[in-house]
Formats: C-alpha cells, structure tokens, sequence
C-alpha cells in the first residue's frame, strides 16, 4: 500500500426525510461530520443524461477506519462534499486487514 496523505477536508453528508407539509417526506442532505481524507483519482468518462453531456469520474476516497455502527464510518448512500464538488459512496471496504483505513469508491458527475 502506498503511502496515504489525508490532507483533504470532507464534509460527510447523509439524506433524511423532511415532512414536505402536505403528508408527504421530501429528503435533504444534513452535514454528518468533517473527515480528513485522500482522494485519488481512477477513472473518468462522458456520458449522455437526457440530451446533456455529463462528465462521471471515478475516485477512491480513503479515510481513518471506524467500527461498523460508529457515526464516523462513511456508508453507501452517504456522500462527501469538497466546496461544490459532490462524491456520492457506492461501496466501503477495510482497506487494510488490521481495519486502519477504509476505502470509499465514489463517483462525481459534473454537467460539460
């Protein structure tokens, strides 16, 4: 494993439901806590979503390890926010056998 640098600054964010007033739940995204990370890209592509040009990059998100259940362990469905640029997690894995770091895969999709 090479050397990690956790200089990158995330804010951990996860979706809630929110009564929308009429009986219904809209969802917003609620801050869950800051998290010091580094982020390496893998890969990228563009794509078409209904007739616009979408630009999705692929990137591994790595991160202090936390205990299954504890707050501070980033989940799928979560995101992490850097300034505008959103990652949304799809999987999160020890990345050591020891559990020191895990490893977030995420993607970002930005409109070109």
């Amino acid at each position: 494993m090479s050397r990690l640098s956790l200089n990158r600054r995330l804010v951990l964010e996860a979706q809630v439901p929110q009564p929308d007033g009429a009986g219904g739940e809209s969802r917003s995204w609620v801050r869950v806590g800051d998290i010091w990370a580094d982020v390496t890209a893998r890969r990228g592509r563009r794509l078409g979503r209904g007739g616009i040009a979408v630009s999705r990059g692929v990137y591994v998100v790595t991160v202090r390890g936390a205990p299954v259940g504890d707050p501070a362990r980033p989940l799928p469905q979560q995101r992490f926010r850097e300034g505008t640029r959103v990652y949304q997690i799809q999987s999160v894995a020890e990345q050591d056998a020891q559990g020191r770091y895990l490893a977030c895969l995420t993607h970002e999709e930005v409109a070109v």
